[in-house]
């Protein structure tokens, strides 16, 4: 077993170039295996399944064009279609080898190469190999805690069966969608939905939390950058974009993206290709979007606060959450639901709600939707120490069951400091049409600590 991770294959007819390319990579990676034939190819894939693939574009005598190049690379990518191909290529078949990245490979260098541009290259593709990796494993975790069903959408109100078919409808095609709906309404889930039922359901769903990545970092959070390319960039780092590529990409809080940073994300969807920060060459991408706001675009498109033609691009097809408290029928499937899945993630016994619980629950507002619901569940399957859960330990946290416990002034107002808090953030948050940014900003307070106080509160 090699001391140092990663298996590389050199695919060259030329012995110079596998010799120096292997005594370079071997420093550095556990396997480099090499080969001036082709043909054996297949063989070589079955094998083993390889990280990183380097591929010649021309082996014929006199060849230049690059077709085989692309031959073998479709190849490659049918046998092993996660397979990460770096094309090795000549100054004058630049625009082969882009085409090539079109039709799969990540990445080309130039022969002769210089050493640092082959290891950076390289070094990029196992990042990426990680990043998926790491993706697959979290979506395995996500199945393991799924529902029975295998669906992440739970409920079976004509405002539900509405949206399951709209996303049946949606999900097969390479459509944009746009999700819209107010805090904890379950948007993500729908986004899974849509890539689980995509035909890009085998490959990967990237999500971005635009509301949380700063202003700074934007370009090289989605469409990365080059090492150096500003202070702190010590290694060279792929985007989101080019993480998803093949796959998702799920933009979540898409109106709290400032105007100036709108038309960069409009121009990347336009072209379909990113250039990273620091780079001279762009890089094509191939995702399905996916975004997804509690904001009113439509209403800030007129107050010229998001771009119109942004707009057009990213809702193809609109999807509409209702908030829980218009589908209160739901809220017994939700409940079993959120059972089943806390007493597998404990190791919980499973238990049964009163009626007199569930009659309190369907009658509650749930200022914080489904997410306020499940982590209303998630404590009192914790918290809870009874056979049954009560209405007290589904409610310990909500607005009813702290208006009960407050105690008033003489004049009738709250003196809870916790609920002046709650007010005061709704306010903020009513204030800017639940732009995270400005609210923050007004109560004084950092986007991190608003979402914070978010979570607290179910909103």
């Amino acid at each position: 077993m090699p001391d140092k991770p990663g298996t590389i294959l050199v695919i060259d007819d030329d012995p110079d170039v596998l010799t120096a390319a292997q005594l370079l990579l071997k420093r550095h990676y556990g396997l480099v295996a090499v080969d001036d034939d082709p043909a054996k190819l297949p063989g070589l894939l079955d094998e083993r399944t390889w990280d990183v693939i380097l591929l010649d574009m021309n082996f014929a005598l006199g060849a230049n064009s690059g077709e085989e190049g692309l031959r073998w690379l479709a190849l490659i990518l049918d046998r092993q279609p996660s397979a990460l191909v770096i094309l090795m290529t000549a100054y004058g078949a630049v625009d082969t080898a882009v085409k090539a990245i079109k039709q799969g490979a990540i990445d080309f260098v130039l022969k002769p190469w210089h050493n640092e541009r082959l290891l950076t290259t390289v070094a990029t593709a196992m990042r990426l190999r990680e990043s998926r990796e790491q993706v697959k494993h979290l979506k395995s975790r996500e199945r393991e805690l799924a529902p029975p069903s295998g669906s992440g959408i739970i409920g079976d109100s004509p405002p539900m069966r509405a949206v399951q078919e709209a996303v049946a409808r949606v999900a097969p095609t390479t459509a944009n969608v746009l999700i819209l709906g107010e805090n904890g309404t379950g948007k993500e889930v729908i986004a899974q939905e849509i890539h689980r039922q995509s035909r890009r359901a085998g490959d990967v769903l990237i999500s971005v939390d635009l509301g949380a990545v700063p202003e700074s970092l934007f370009e090289s959070e989605l469409f990365g950058h080059k090492k150096g390319a500003f202070t702190g960039a010590s290694v060279e780092r792929i985007g989101r974009f080019q993480a998803a590529s093949g796959g998702t990409l799920f933009l979540d809080e898409i109106g709290n993206l400032p105007l100036h940073l709108q038309g960069k994300l409009l121009s990347v969807l336009e072209q379909r290709q990113v250039l990273p920060v620091g780079a001279n060459t762009p890089v094509p991408i191939d995702v399905r979007l996916i975004c997804a706001t509690n904001m009113p675009l439509r209403r800030m498109v007129k107050d010229g606060t998001f771009r119109e033609d942004l707009l057009y691009r990213i809702n193809t097809v609109e999807i509409g959450l209702p908030p829980l408290r218009e589908r209160p029928g739901d809220i017994p499937l939700l409940l079993t639901h959120f059972i089943d899945l806390y007493a597998r993630k404990y190791n919980l016994p499973k238990r049964k709600v009163t009626l007199d619980a569930l009659d309190k629950l369907c009658a509650y507002r749930w200022p914080g939707n489904v997410r306020e619901l499940r982590h209303a569940v998630e404590r009192a399957m914790i918290m809870g120490n009874s056979e049954q859960l009560q209405a007290k330990e589904l409610l310990f946290a909500s607005v009813d069951a702290e208006r009960d416990a407050e105690p008033s002034s003489a004049d009738g107002s709250a003196l809870n400091l916790d609920k002046v808090e709650q007010v005061t953030i709704e306010k903020a948050l009513r204030k800017h049409a639940g732009n995270i940014s400005h609210a923050a900003k007004e109560l004084g307070i950092t986007r991190t600590s608003l979402y914070r106080r978010m979570e607290k509160y179910g909103l």
